[in-house]
């Protein structure tokens, strides 16, 4: 039937869909948000109760598969309890269990006895976290779980994949691509930023925005020696959307070979971006070598001009970056003596260079723009 509006105020009645629907949508938010939170307290209380009975050697080796095999026919179509499924909820537990609780383990937590083996669904205790890290951790599903436990190896390195995840909305596949990249680094170790950024804060948040390697596995070097920067910088901008998701989401495009005038004549910075989080622009240097002392020089010239004509008012000096294929710590380090501007030293790898079981695990890049 249709739904004439002549008697009624057209814009309450859009105000009021409008509400609905934001209603609806929270409501569905939420449910979602506790649901995973009652899977992830499942299994976390089944990794317990398998981690308990499987490695006291009460259990023979075949012991977690007949159980699998066995749920499925006391609960056809039930899914994530496999062989494999099970051992990573046992992996769950014991990666997270002295974080989540100290106190000793005993079968009485799992409303153990002689009628019943059955785990009590107790929720997760997790209570040296901060209430921020707690809605963290609990609003990832549990593949990310998995994939941070297996592949990372501290405490604070998790905490780092979880808020990504949890503030990013990475999907898993994204999650395995930047671990593999590595985004978790204590900051670029030679910079300026120390005596060029006064302020503290944005001086530690620019460490933190930037890292001392990258992965740039969507450029394959087939031919080393027709290689060269413009080669380089095309494969960047033909995969701009990787290179980004290699530098961090804060990184806007502005383009390449951007265009400044100094004094009368033209000049090309090879890629320029703007970061949200910092509030400044970005330069990129390429080069197809290692950092070479001029090299410096030339972007501090670079920086110099855009603050002068490019950049805003309200926005912070702008940063550069030198990526280049190798370098000389004692080199940059004489190289960074009297320059004015932020600028820092990075280094790159592309996908010919990585060892051969990596290479044939990473994705490839077309079907990465699918997943982006």
């Amino acid at each position: 039937m249709e739904i004439s509006l002549d008697k009624f105020d057209s814009s309450d009645i859009v105000k009021a869909v409008k509400d609905i629907k934001s209603t609806i949508l929270a409501s569905r938010y939420n449910a979602a948000r506790l649901a995973n939170r009652e899977q992830l307290s499942l299994y976390y209380n089944i990794g317990e109760y398998i981690s308990v009975k499987s490695r006291t050697a009460k259990w023979g080796s075949n012991a977690i598969a007949s159980i699998s095999r066995l749920l499925q026919q006391e609960l056809p179509g039930l899914r994530g309890f496999s062989e494999s499924g099970i051992k990573r909820m046992r992996t769950f537990y014991e990666g997270w269990s002295k974080y989540v609780s100290n106190r000793p383990i005993t079968l009485d937590d799992f409303g153990y006895s002689s009628e019943s083996a059955i785990p009590v669904n107790r929720p997760m205790a997790l209570d040296d976290f901060s209430e921020q890290e707690i809605e963290w951790f609990l609003s990832i599903g549990f593949s990310h779980h998995y994939n941070i436990l297996i592949k990372t190896n501290s405490l604070q390195e998790r905490l780092y994949y979880i808020r990504r995840c949890a503030t990013e909305f990475w999907s898993v596949e994204k999650l395995r691509y930047m671990i593999k990249s590595n985004p978790y680094t204590t900051g670029l170790s030679q910079s300026t930023f120390d005596a060029t950024i006064q302020n503290k804060d944005l001086r530690a948040a620019a460490l933190r925005s930037f890292k001392d390697e990258y992965l740039l596995d969507f450029v394959n070097v087939e031919d080393p020696d027709n290689f060269d920067e413009r080669i380089l910088e095309n494969r960047i901008v033909h995969n701009i959307k990787n290179f980004i998701m290699a530098f961090g989401n804060d990184f806007t495009f502005m383009g390449n070979q951007y265009r400044v005038i100094v004094g009368g004549k033209e000049y090309f910075i090879d890629l320029l971006f703007y970061h949200r989080a910092l509030r400044c622009l970005v330069a990129i240097e390429l080069k197809w070598s290692e950092f070479k002392a001029e090299h410096a020089g030339k972007l501090n010239f670079y920086l110099s001009a855009l603050d002068e004509y490019v950049k805003r008012p309200e926005e912070n000096l702008s940063i550069g970056i030198v990526l280049c294929k190798d370098k000389d710590d004692k080199t940059v380090q004489f190289a960074f003596r009297g320059i004015t501007t932020p600028m820092g030293v990075a280094k790159y790898r592309t996908a010919d260079e990585l060892p051969p079981e990596i290479r044939s695990a990473l994705p490839n890049p077309d079907d990465l723009v699918k997943l982006l």
